[in-house]
């Protein structure tokens, strides 16, 4: 899905806030609010802000390099076979 990128002045944007966070929220529109033509600060989603702090979370991606590693060497085992084992472990704990 292609966002929609706006540059307004920090103006425009103060005196319609209100307009400018729905539209962020519901439509997903990213702003780039501007003062005398310089960017200075971003308006976006808090789902797509989450998105790109976790891209650049130094630990969670070598923790994802380290499973694709895994996955890659065989490691990984089928689903159903996972949670058939969760199901068992649950069952002997709670006895």
């Amino acid at each position: 899905m292609k966002r929609v990128v706006h540059r307004i002045p920090l103006t425009k944007a103060r005196i319609n806030l209100g307009q400018v966070v729905r539209r962020a929220h519901v439509n997903r529109e990213y702003f780039i609010l501007e003062k005398d033509g310089i960017p200075v600060v971003g308006i976006m989603h808090v789902d797509d802000l989450e998105d790109y702090l976790e891209l650049h979370d130094s630990e969670l991606n070598s923790h994802i390099a380290k499973s694709n590693a895994e996955y890659r060497e065989g490691k990984a085992r089928d689903v159903s076979e996972f949670l058939a084992e969760l199901k068992t472990s649950t069952k002997k704990t709670r006895k």
